[in-house]
This record gives structure tokens, sequence and C-alpha cells, in this order.
């Protein structure tokens, strides 16, 4: 079991994790949950903190406490991505973004696609350090990829359990995803809503998808990754339906993926090298425009008591009378 938890990954793949998941936390901020920040306007008395922020214990949110916050995460999260200091950066990122989400979830909604994110956060700095494209194997970084791997099949698994745990069979029976489509469906999820029952097999196969997700830890290599896959298609499908992203789930899912052979500054490098014009290769004649090349070429090195390169094409010991190549070891002539 050890074995397994810990099971070496290339500081390739750990380095370009941390860079994803950081840079992810940033986007966060801005893009996904900008919204915590009107939490610093509403009254004290609606602030109900969790159990972790009852028990450290945090306090009510202020607008100087939720800028703060912000800004410094913002930045910090920015720092880490770099890979510097991965302990030291990792640390603070990890706990400003667990005060953010007590912030965003204590006002009575708890989102649990932000566990797999959570774990990743709280692993990533026992990863130690770790430099793109280091093929060399660290059993720190594959501990903390497969924890996060873990975490994220949990959010499918409990998600499931809690689903039959508190709706029982009415949830499978019952009209949820309906409801859903209703307050937030696109054109899509009403063209599907109007086929009779798929609503309720779509239901049994969410819960069977989410029971079967361990599997995942079963299957070689390659089919793993496929099964990962198929968890992107299953978002993908939610988000074209009933616009629900998951993006910080979705972050943490890159856990299970051969992120060291996405290298997009070594693309970006090849691709400018490319179109880069030759300053050295510029200045030579071209001989397959310009047929005086060769001849040029040939009196430049007569003149210099040199012997001229022979054209391309006529081997190693050069042409012979008659269009016939010299035999290794006997005279060249007919």
């Amino acid at each position: 079991m050890s074995r397994w938890l810990t099971e070496p990954v290339p500081r390739g793949r750990v380095a370009a994790f941390r860079t994803l998941i950081y840079l992810f936390v940033a986007a966060d901020l801005v893009i996904f949950t900008p919204w915590v920040r009107t939490r610093a306007g509403v009254p004290g008395a609606l602030y109900e903190p969790l159990l972790i922020g009852r028990v450290l214990p945090l306090p009510t949110p202020t607008p100087a406490l939720v800028a703060v916050i912000f800004w410094a995460l913002l930045l910090i999260s920015l720092l880490a991505a770099t890979g510097r200091a991965p302990r030291l950066l990792g640390w603070a990122v990890c706990a400003l973004y667990l005060e953010w989400m007590i912030i965003a979830m204590s006002y009575g909604k708890v989102d649990h696609d932000r566990f797999g994110l959570l774990v990743a956060l709280a692993v990533l700095p026992t990863a130690g350090r770790a430099r793109h494209g280091d093929s060399t194997r660290t059993e720190a970084g594959g501990w903390a990829l497969r924890v996060t791997q873990i975490a994220v099949i949990c959010t499918y698994f409990l998600a499931a359990w809690a689903k039959l745990r508190f709706g029982g069979l009415d949830w499978l029976t019952g009209s949820v995803l309906a409801r859903a489509i209703i307050r937030r469906g696109t054109d899509l999820a009403d063209l599907i809503a109007q086929v009779p029952y798929l609503l309720i097999v779509a239901q049994f196969g969410i819960v069977a998808f989410e029971l079967l997700t361990p599997v995942v830890f079963l299957l070689p290599a390659r089919w793993r990754l496929a099964m990962v896959g198929f968890f992107y298609s299953f978002h993908l499908v939610t988000i074209a339906t009933i616009t629900i992203s998951f993006a910080p789930h979705l972050a943490a899912m890159t856990s299970f993926l051969p992120l060291e052979r996405v290298r997009p500054l070594v693309w970006a490098r090849r691709l400018v090298g490319r179109s880069a014009p030759d300053p050295e290769g510029s200045a030579l004649p071209n001989t397959e425009s310009d047929p005086r090349g060769a001849d040029t070429q040939a009196a430049s090195a007569a003149g210099s008591g040199e012997t001229a390169p022979a054209p391309a094409g006529t081997g190693a010991e050069g042409a012979v009378p008659g269009g016939q190549p010299s035999v290794t070891g006997r005279p060249a002539g007919p």
C-alpha cells in the first residue's frame, strides 16, 4: 500500500501540476469567485462559519480583511507558480486560500467541487523542489499527486453517497435534473428534456458513474487515462446542459495526467526558432537556384590552391568518366 501511495513520478510532472494549480488559484480569485469580496459588505450577524472556522477560531470578515486576503493571495499564488520557495510560498497559498473558501462558504452554501483543489494545495508544499522537464523521479511528488487523485475520486464517490443518503431512491426517480434545467438549462438541455424518461435514465447513470469512479485506480495506465478523459467529457456535457463547470475539481483532476509532456515554453521557443532566418545559411550561395554557384566555388578554390568540393550526389570517391562511380580498391577509369 505504501509503495502505491508513493509511486515515483517525474519531477517535471510535479512542477507542471504545481504551476497549473497555483495559476488556477489566481484565476479563481478574479474569474470564478470574485463575488467573495462582496461578503465584506454583509452584516457580521449573517456570518455562520464552518466548523473549521469555529474551531480555529477565525475572525468575522471585514472589508479590510477580505481585501488583504485577496491581494496577498493573488500575488503569492503567482509567485508560487514559478516554483520558487515551494514550501514557504506553498503553505502561504494553502492558508490564505483556505480562509478565502471559509469566507465564501460560511453564508449558507458549500460547494463540494473545491475539495480536491484544497487537498492539492495542502500536499504540494511537501513535494519539494521540481523543475519543468526534469525526468528524475520523486516519491514525495508521487505521494502528493496520489493523495490529490484520491481526493478527486472521493469527491465523486461521496457525492453519490450523499445523494442516496439524503435523497434516497427519490433522487434517482425524481425531477432533480428537470429542476436544474428549469433554473439554468441551455437550449441543448431543453432538447434532451423533451425525450421521455431520458432524464430519469441520466440520473441513474450519474449515480452509477460516481459510485464506479474508484475503478480508475485498478486500470492499466493507458485505460486509466481513457477513463479520466471520460470524466472530463462528463463535465463537458454538464457545462453544455446545466452550465455547472466544476472548474476547481477539473484542475485537481489533472493530477492523473502526464503533464510533464506539456511544455508550452519549449514549444514556443521551437516555433520562434523555426520562423527566425538563418544568418549563416543566408550567406551561402544557392546552387539550386543559381547554376553558376558551383562553378564559382570551383574557380575560387582553384585560385587559392585548394581542392574544390565535389558536387552533391557524386559520392566520397568522386565521379569518373562515363558517369560510373569508382569501386573501392580499384583505380578509377575505363
